[in-house]
């Protein structure tokens, strides 16, 4: 069984008017259609964690995934504090990605791009302590013990997934984290890097493994790749993904594009599930038409996978 979930700010048009409001409508469809999980990546504009805070009051059964948040510009008792806040408006839905930027992304904080993977190591020292309900190792003074870091209502312990690729990075999600969330990685790289990585990381530990992947229902597959080659273009030139594409034998973005009609698209997604992914958090690609006809389509496949892995 693989977990179907959607970005729903994938295709959020420059000016959506109120975009709090727009991704609220957004995931009340999602759950409507009835997915497993709503996704919101964090961007340089609406701030990820509030946006699932209003979310949560307004839509009260799916999962809310955090894919993912750049912990460099966070101190990580700030993020705590958020995340743990999300937990309790949302009554335990709220999964919380972590990740590092990229070169030339970062520093638009001020903040150099250096040793990012002792970056995030130093930040999960704090931030998976106090998520724990304990007090941060060495910490002292006031707000440094455990109940001043509490949020009551805040459980179970916010789930953290690492956005991670390079063997340094699944090695620490293996060893520290629930697993991993994936972008522009397709299902030979899953299944021969990602999986096994994080697999022996963990000690043979159960392990999630979120693949985001752009996903059209359509008549027209190459004109949906095509639009998402160029809209992807800038990503395929960052060297993690661009080596991740060229693991799996794509020569542009758009090759990754999972596109076609109902059935060339459950098979496509089949491939990620066969690869070793839990779940795929889904990019709605194409016209507004092919978005609108692939979102019950995913989730007739969710409740497919939900039925067989129940009759077992």
């Amino acid at each position: 069984m693989i977990g179907i979930g959607v970005n729903v700010a994938a295709g959020l048009p420059a000016d959506p008017g109120n975009v709090v409001d727009e991704l609220v409508r957004r995931a009340r469809a999602a759950e409507v259609a009835g997915v497993d999980t709503v996704w919101l990546p964090q961007g340089y504009g609406f701030d990820t964690l509030t946006t699932f805070a209003a979310i949560a009051r307004e839509v009260p059964r799916v999962e809310l995934g955090a894919s993912v948040v750049v912990v460099q510009p966070r101190h990580p008792r700030v993020l705590a504090a958020q995340a743990q806040t999300v937990q309790a408006a949302s009554h335990g839905r709220f999964t919380l990605g972590l990740g590092v930027s990229h070169p030339g992304l970062l520093e638009v904080y001020g903040i150099p791009f250096d040793r990012p993977v002792a970056a995030l190591r130093a930040h999960l020292d704090v931030l998976s302590p106090i998520l724990d309900g304990r007090a941060v190792p060495g910490a002292e003074g006031p707000g440094s013990d455990a109940a001043a870091t509490a949020v009551p209502g805040a459980v179970p312990r916010v789930p953290v997934l690492l956005g991670a690729l390079g063997p340094v990075m699944l090695r620490l999600a293996g060893e520290r984290a629930s697993g991993t969330i994936t972008f522009l990685a397709g299902p030979r790289t899953i299944a021969d890097e990602v999986v096994p990585r994080l697999t022996r990381a963990a000690s043979g530990a159960p392990r999630r493994v979120v693949v985001g992947v752009p996903v059209a229902v359509t008549d027209d597959p190459g004109r949906v790749r095509a639009e998402v080659a160029a809209e992807y273009a800038a990503y395929a030139q960052l060297p993690s993904y661009a080596a991740t594409l060229a693991r799996d034998g794509f020569g542009s973005p758009g090759d990754i594009v999972v596109a076609g009609d109902e059935d060339a698209v459950a098979e496509g997604l089949r491939r990620y599930a066969e690869a070793g992914a839990t779940d795929v958090n889904v990019s709605l690609v194409g016209d507004a038409a092919d978005r609108e006809r692939t979102l019950p389509v995913l989730a007739q496949l969710g409740h497919a996978a939900h039925s067989a892995a129940s009759s077992r």
